[in-house]
């Protein structure tokens, strides 16, 4: 009995600590630091950078000193006979003897040593791959800032659906009570059926909307798991509110931020690629310059009827050579002068796509500052909305339940306090989003 004990104690306190290692509680600013460490999007762009360093010293080592080694063995199964005249040995004029020069069997063992003394093509290969590491690190800044604003969106509709479903679970038990009052009151005949059926048409809408609300928030922590890149099953618990949330991102001093839009990180974007297309001109121009690379290498002949090679006796004959190499381009029919006229034509598309940037950037930028400055006022607005909405509701309840107002009376107010509450939850979830999208463009992030 006492070995079973211990043993459910053990199951009891692995299960306990199993379920603690699921649970995952976050404020906003961790689940951001959180999601840029292991988001599968931000991951793959560190990977990239990665890559790119990998890329830039594969280029590099192209112009180093290369070494290859090679290692040859051939046996004539059937020898090739040279003919020469017959004379050379004293034999008659006009006869040709049949010779065989080589031995049936030859063993050549070869290391060479290459290296490029110019070749203009390497030369804009070692700017390109610096530029690619640039490229790489842009996307990667790029990616960061749309895993932000991503992670702030998930969270919030997380937090916009748990306050629905609060709010939404309020309003039934009220609805609920006062359906019970009413019915009471029907009962005595004090009251119309209509007012019950009034009541009850809202209840179940308030019901079907907190059914919905339920199954969007499951969606929305899943949405969140993923973003975060957690399991989509994972169990996430959230430190914020949506109220303390919407207080900490309204900043108006974001508003009168400069617009300095070679900050931002799609103009540098926008950068990289027109200098990649400068460093494509340069490439085909290189084309046409020669190039120049040497070489030196060593090796061993053997020779034998018989595979005799390993033997300390066989004899091994040494060779080396020294080159250099020289190619001079001459005439490609215009094909490298075409090449070059077209990324010349591509690069001055890429500085037209700069400027078109760089002026829907600045549009862009306008366009989240307007977007965020209405986000605040309508707030604004739908607070006080929701305050007059709270008492014309209460005020049309008491006047329901002393016989003054009408249940169509109460419906209609029940019906306008409902929306004005979840208009103001939305416009609480707006400046969040709108303020994350104006530091996005702007590349501003306030922790």
């Amino acid at each position: 009995m006492k070995n079973k004990l211990l043993l459910f104690f053990s199951l009891l306190s692995s299960i306990i600590m199993f379920s603690q290692e699921n649970n995952q509680s976050f404020t906003l600013q961790e689940a951001i630091d959180y999601a840029l460490e292991h988001n599968r999007t931000a991951k793959n762009a560190s990977l990239d950078i990665d890559a790119a360093k990998k890329q830039k010293w594969e280029t590099t080592a192209t112009g180093l000193p290369q070494i290859s080694a090679e290692v040859g063995y051939q046996n004539f199964l059937k020898q090739q006979v040279s003919l020469i005249p017959a004379e050379f040995f004293g034999g008659n004029p006009g006869e040709y003897a049949e010779v065989i020069f080589s031995t049936k069997q030859s063993m050549t063992a070869t290391a060479t040593l290459t290296q490029k003394l110019f070749d203009g093509s390497y030369l804009v290969g070692l700017q390109s791959a610096k530029v690619f590491l640039e490229i790489s690190k842009n996307a990667k800044e790029k990616t960061d800032l749309e895993v932000r604003k991503a992670v702030i969106n998930a969270y919030g509709n997380v937090l916009l659906a748990e306050e629905s479903a609060t709010i939404l679970n309020k309003n039934v038990e009220t609805l609920e009570k006062n359906l019970f009052e009413i019915n009471k009151i029907y009962e005595n005949g004090l009251e119309e059926e209509e007012s019950v059926e009034q009541l009850k048409i809202t209840l179940s809408g308030v019901k079907s909307n907190l059914n919905n609300v339920i199954r969007l928030k499951n969606l929305a922590y899943q949405m969140l798991n993923i973003t975060l890149g957690l399991d989509i099953n994972n169990s996430t618990v959230l430190e914020d509110n949506l109220l303390v949330l919407t207080s900490q991102n309204m900043d108006l001093g974001l508003l009168e931020t400069n617009a300095d839009v070679e900050n931002t990180i799609d103009f540098k974007i926008a950068e990289n690629d027109k200098t990649s297309k400068e460093l494509l001109l340069k490439l085909e121009k290189s084309k046409a310059l020669p190039t120049l690379n040497t070489f030196i290498n060593g090796g061993y002949t053997g020779y034998g009827d018989d595979f005799n090679f390993a033997n300390k006796d066989q004899k091994w004959f040494g060779s080396s050579l020294l080159g250099v190499n020289l190619n001079i381009p001459i005439f490609s029919s215009l094909g490298r002068s075409a090449a070059t006229q077209r990324a010349k034509i591509n690069l001055e598309k890429a500085k037209h796509d700069l400027i078109e940037t760089e002026q829907k950037l600045k549009l862009q930028i306008a366009s989240a500052k307007s977007d965020y400055q209405f986000a605040i006022e309508d707030y604004t607005n739908k607070k006080e909305n929701l305050n007059l909405a709270e008492r014309i509701e209460k005020k049309n309840q008491t006047k329901f339940f002393e016989g003054i107002a009408s249940s169509f009376d109460l419906r209609q107010a029940q019906t306008q306090l409902y929306a004005a509450q979840q208009e103001f939850l939305q416009a609480m979830l707006d400046v969040i989003n709108k303020k994350a999208e104006l530091e996005t463009v702007l590349n501003t992030i306030n922790n």
